[in-house]
């Protein structure tokens, strides 16, 4: 199956003003400041590598919308041997891939990959994202459970209260009668 890289060169669509492309590709990879400049350098960067054609349309896509240009370029196994040449080759490649992207591609369903935000995110890339289907309005989302099935436990000894009875709160203790000391009397010897 054939790899395909994502190389972007600076450029940005005729009539697109750059400093909104910049930012539009900012926002996109989610980059500002000394990184934001070095993909707008006008060298070769390569966004994403070993990607399947409908992944780097996607990527295609999302950077046209973005006011930018960037091409699709199949990955040969030689090119990945040989780093040094393609530096070499990046003049010409421009020009070359641009037609492919212009032919009608096909657009199939999402891949299931997790498109990286960042250099640490990257690092993620390659993990298989699930596929969740969303159930239509009013279905039932739990998992389905199986036949209740009582605990075996003795509840014979105990009962319930009726309803306004006391809890087995600790009762107040009420004051005692203070005895009357009207008739005693204390005598002074």
């Amino acid at each position: 199956m054939t790899r395909f890289e994502v190389v972007f060169q600076g450029q940005v669509q005729p009539g697109a003003a750059l400093d909104q492309v910049r930012a539009n590709v900012g926002k996109l990879f989610q980059v500002s400041g000394s990184q934001l400049d070095a993909l707008f350098s006008g060298r070769r960067i390569v966004i994403k590598q070993g990607l399947d054609q409908v992944a780097a349309e996607k990527y295609r896509i999302a950077l046209e919308r973005a006011g930018a240009q960037c091409s699709i370029v199949p990955m040969d196994e030689q090119a990945a041997d040989a780093p040094p040449a393609a530096p070499e080759q990046s003049a010409p490649e421009p020009s070359a891939p641009a037609a492919e992207p212009t032919a009608a591609p096909e657009r199939p369903a999402a891949s299931g990959r997790v498109v990286p935000r960042d250099e640490f995110m990257a690092a993620f890339s390659e993990v298989e994202a699930p596929d969740l289907d969303i159930g239509p309005l009013g279905a039932d989302m739990q998992d389905e459970y199986d036949a209740f099935t009582p605990l075996p436990m003795d509840l014979s000894a105990l009962s319930l209260a009726p309803v306004g009875s006391d809890m087995g709160e600790l009762k107040k203790d009420e004051p005692g009668q203070v005895p009357n000391t009207d008739h005693l009397k204390l005598s002074d010897q």
